[in-house]
Parts: structure tokens; C-alpha cells; sequence
């Protein structure tokens, strides 16, 4: 298992800190079906935006096992520093550094995967953010700026050099977003250069897949995303695969029920009686879309604005013991 500080993992299975899904119910139902670490949503550094209510919203702590950890993002070393500070004094285990974030609006202020082109500032930052904080600090990054300019193992060598104690990789390039398949030659690469733990990432949506990465890659542990959302037993499915070689026993209607429930009725808390059912569409599209009935029951869903009126629609389904909504998947999604 992964050590991280004076956390034990209970396995090396996280989830990403994807920005506008990871928020505190999120990061609790993953904790519960399995996830060995939760990772906040990215916060920007400066003192202005990291206080505004959205992002500390995103600072509040969730009730999981596992160490609680906040990503922040930014490219001057002072204001990462302090960002870093900042998060440890709200309670924070761990603090994780952006430097991976694909997205235009990130890199037109020269943080996320644009300092992979400049690696000098990279030991700055993290040099500075490590030496500042008594927590681990750990960093996400992507295998390089480009096809051509694939410098992941060097980045990595600079993390361990100024005392980042985890790395993922997503195997990707900035260049690539998150078009075509992940590559892993590079994250193996990365294993074999360092001695810190090093988690893989990019295209893992099954246990097999994530059996196949670890053998390949050699990485240490996993990190999930996008195959979360919606699924977020997941965790328990790739734990019980990696430990047992077996699949586990598919996911029953009543737990389906229960976990769907509790992760509505978290948002709606969490958010409040007015913006929680607006959050709460996004996360219910996930979880129904892989049904073929799933349009007119999102429509209806996504017209309710209170709470209950939400949850009571839920209950009708699942209550109709004879439906048929739950057993006619999409055949894109049916394998």
C-alpha cells in the first residue's frame, strides 16, 4: 500500500480532481464504494480567487477516510507557497500541485501543463511549495508539452529531487487534451527513473484495464477520472480485480438506489434547497444515461427545482419492480 506522510492508503486507487465533478459529495461517495484517495478540485493560488465562494466551497473538507487533499494551481512560486499555507491551516493533509491541467483559460495564465515547458520555474515552484508546508506535497503532470517535447521523466527526477512525496502521470500530452489513447511507455519510463510512488493515469474504465496498466507501467498505483463519473463503484470493482482476479458481483438495483439517493440528497445539503438540485442534473445524468429511457426521465428530472421533488422521482423508479428502464442498456455502453 501507498504511505502518504503518516497515511496508509487502503489501496492505490484515486480519484482525479476533475474541476466541476470532485466536490465534497463527490469525493464521499467515491471514499465509500472504494477510492484510497480523493483528491479536491483544482483552486487557483491568488488570495483573491481562492476565497471567492465557489473555491471555498471546494476548500471545505470532506468527511472520508483517507487524507484529505486540496490541488492548487498557479505559476508564481510566492502565491503557491501560499496557497499551499493557506490549505494547511484549513486542515488539509496534503496538498497536491497542478501541473497537468490541459484547459485554455489554465494556461493563459501560465499554470498547469504550460510549466512543463519550463522546468527551471517547475523547481522553483516546487522547491518553494514543499520547503513551506509541514504536509506532504504531491503533483500531478502529464508526460510532457508535446509529442516532441515529452520531458516526464526529467519533471519527475526535479519532484523527488525537491521532496514531492507522489507523482501522476496521465499519459498524454498537453498537445494531445484528451484526444486519441493514453500512451504508458512513458510512465514506465518515469518508474524506473524515480523512487517515489508514482500513479498512473489516462483511459483506466475497468478492472482489466487497470490490471494491464499496472503490470505494464509498473506504477504503483492508479488514478481514475472520467470512468468515475456515474460509477463511482468502480473502485470497489478494480480493488476486488487486482486482489482477487475475479470480477466482482455486479452491482445490485437496491444498491444502485441507495447510492444514487445519498449522492443527490449530499449535493442538495451540501449546495443548499436552491443550487443543490441545478448540481444534482449533472451527476444524475451520469448515473442514467447508460439506459435507453434515460431522456425522458433526465427531462423530467432536470425539470424539478426542489429537493424532494428529486428525490421522490427517484424513488418512483426504482419502486417499479417490473421496470424495464434498468435492463435496456445503450449498446455502446452494454459491453
Amino acid at each position: 500500500m501507498i504511505n502518504l506522510g503518516p497515511f496508509k492508503l487502503k489501496n492505490n486507487l484515486l480519484l482525479a480532481p476533475m474541476v466541476g465533478v470532485c466536490d465534497v459529495p463527490f469525493r464521499e461517495i467515491c471514499d465509500k464504494h472504494g477510492a484510497g484517495l480523493t483528491f479536491g478540485e483544482m483552486v487557483p493560488c491568488e488570495k483573491a480567487e481562492r476565497e471567492k465562494e465557489r473555491h471555498l466551497l471546494r476548500q471545505t473538507n470532506p468527511k472520508i477516510q483517507g487524507p484529505k487533499i486540496i490541488q492548487i494551481a498557479g505559476s508564481d512560486p510566492g502565491a503557491m507557497s501560499n496557497a499551499a499555507l493557506y490549505n494547511e491551516k484549513l486542515g488539509a493533509d496534503a496538498i497536491d500541485i497542478n501541473m497537468g491541467c490541459p484547459a485554455k483559460k489554465v494556461l493563459k495564465k501560465a499554470a498547469g501543463s504550460s510549466l512543463l515547458r519550463d522546468t527551471k520555474l517547475v523547481e522553483q515552484i516546487l522547491h518553494k511549495v514543499a520547503s513551506s508546508v509541514s504536509i506532504p506535497v504531491t503533483l500531478k503532470i502529464r508526460t510532457g508539452w508535446c509529442q516532441n517535447s515529452r520531458n516526464g521523466v526529467e519533471i519527475a527526477q526535479i519532484a523527488e529531487d525537491c521532496g514531492i512525496q507522489l507523482l501522476t502521470v496521465h499519459g498524454r500530452t498537453r498537445a494531445d487534451r484528451f484526444m486519441g489513447h493514453a500512451e504508458y511507455d512513458t510512465i514506465a519510463s518515469i518508474k524506473e527513473s524515480v523512487n517515489i510512488p508514482i500513479i498512473a493515469n489516462g483511459d483506466i474504465d475497468s478492472p482489466e484495464k487497470a490490471k494491464a496498466v499496472i503490470e505494464y507501467t509498473k506504477a504503483d498505483g492508479l488514478m481514475l477520472g472520467r470512468a468515475a463519473q456515474g460509477r463511482p463503484w468502480i473502485f470497489n470493482e478494480i480493488d476486488h480485480f487486482l486482489k482477487t482476479g475475479s470480477l466482482i458481483t455486479p452491482i445490485s438495483l437496491s444498491t444502485l438506489h441507495e447510492t444514487i439517493r445519498v449522492h443527490i440528497s449530499k449535493l442538495h445539503k451540501f449546495y443548499g434547497d436552491r443550487r443543490g438540485p441545478l448540481y444534482a442534473r449533472k451527476h444524475a445524468t451520469q448515473y442514467f444515461k447508460p439506459y435507453n429511457a434515460s431522456t425522458n426521465f433526465l427531462k423530467t428530472f432536470n425539470s424539478k427545482t426542489e429537493p424532494l421533488e428529486q428525490l421522490d422521482l427517484i424513488d418512483a423508479l426504482f419502486a417499479e419492480s417490473e421496470n424495464s428502464f434498468f435492463y435496456e442498456r445503450r449498446e455502446e455502453l452494454a459491453a
